[in-house]
């Protein structure tokens, strides 16, 4: 029996005990974050929100397999955050309305959900309707629908969504629950609704970029903010096999979700946490060039100075130095023997042809 054939459906339940205490820790760690974020100025934060709203378009599609150009993302995320996009690739209208349908659901977050603002979602995500002629777009699926895998013969059914009939009836009942106010914690609620959503399977396509269209925008709204600064698309990408495999799991189970909320509260604290990580560098990047605003850098330093706050591979060698930056390996060195002089790099123990390089770095400029 599917979840949603049991008698009680979509009253869903689930073991308190066991999801309070990482629904607490969740929460302590959105609020942690956004109160590091509030310490960032727009030109510091805007970076990383265009990070991770690039980042989440780009994993929601390639969850589904579909591949979007990562720079025509960005250049339609930063101008809609009203970040430069000088050198970015003008994107495709597909692209464009992507990326409107994320932003309506996080800048209007606390409007309602209804089927009329979900079916222009769902026509962004298929704006060629003479192509796509097998899709009702903007509007709910007309046929049955089961998520199949295997090849033709030898298929394996995973799920079975309910009739095209109850479809409306069923959608406007979710539609209700999600705009009512104050039924559940708003962290549980984002949870419980991807779950609901795609047991009923409403489209004809594009069902699982839209449930974590509306599950961003539920998380938007327990961060009580439009500003993205984690993406739980990127976390469920890296957990694809667990992610569809749980679905699965409580699709056919009882109404009892505990397994999802758990899984899905986990993934949440992973992409908080890795946020906040970025946060914590990006403080400490911020926090180091100011106290070195008046020291003089050339174009070869400052290039790899930015490298290594932002994530340099292996560690700095003066070849390494002469090999990125084209030039001799006694003009790295002088590079690298001056940022020495000025405390902005320090020499490793080693010595000889393994001496290597890294950031001088007070720890203690920006505690989290």
């Amino acid at each position: 029996m599917y979840i949603w054939e049991n008698k009680e459906w979509p009253h869903f339940v689930w073991d308190e005990h066991q999801i309070s205490e990482l629904l607490l820790k969740v929460r302590h760690q959105q609020g942690r974050l956004l109160g590091m974020a509030e310490t960032l100025g727009f030109d510091v934060a805007s970076p990383m929100m265009l990070d991770a709203m690039t980042a989440d378009i780009i994993t929601s599609s390639e969850i589904e397999g579909i591949a979007l150009d990562a720079d025509e993302v960005r250049s339609s995320v930063a101008w809609q955050l009203g970040i430069e996009n000088v050198g970015l690739p003008v994107p495709n209208r597909y692209i464009e309305g992507v990326v409107d349908v994320m932003f309506d659901a996080v800048h209007h977050y606390s409007e309602p959900l209804t089927k009329e603002r979900l079916f222009g979602w769902h026509r962004a995500l298929f704006p060629s309707v003479n192509r796509m002629a097998h899709i009702a777009v903007g509007d709910w699926r007309q046929g049955e629908m089961q998520v199949v895998s295997g090849r033709y013969g030898s298929e394996k059914v995973h799920f079975e969504a309910p009739s095209a009939n109850d479809v409306p009836k069923m959608m406007n009942e979710l539609l209700q629950w999600i705009n009512k106010e104050g039924n559940v914690d708003a962290v549980l609620k984002a949870a419980i609704v991807h779950l609901w959503f795609v047991s009923i399977h409403p489209f004809s396509d594009g069902n699982g970029r839209l449930a974590r269209t509306i599950t961003d925008m539920l998380l938007a709204r327990a961060d009580n903010t439009p500003c993205r600064f984690y993406s739980m698309s990127a976390q469920v990408a890296l957990q694809r096999r667990s992610y569809y495999d749980v679905l699965e799991k409580t699709q056919k189970g009882s109404l009892d979700i505990s397994e999802w909320l758990l899984w899905f509260l986990e993934r949440l604290n992973d992409a908080v946490s890795d946020s906040m990580e970025t946060v914590v560098r990006t403080l400490h990047k911020a926090s180091f060039l100011e106290a070195h605003r008046q020291t003089v850098m050339n174009e070869r330093q400052t290039r790899m100075v930015n490298m290594l706050w932002d994530g340099f591979e292996g560690k700095l060698t003066s070849s390494k130095w002469a090999k990125i930056n084209k030039c001799s390996t006694d003009t790295a060195l002088r590079d690298l023997q001056d940022l020495v002089t000025k405390g902005i790099l320090v020499r490793t123990d080693a010595g000889g042809r393994s001496t290597s390089y890294e950031l001088k770095r007070n720890m203690s400029a920006c505690r989290p």
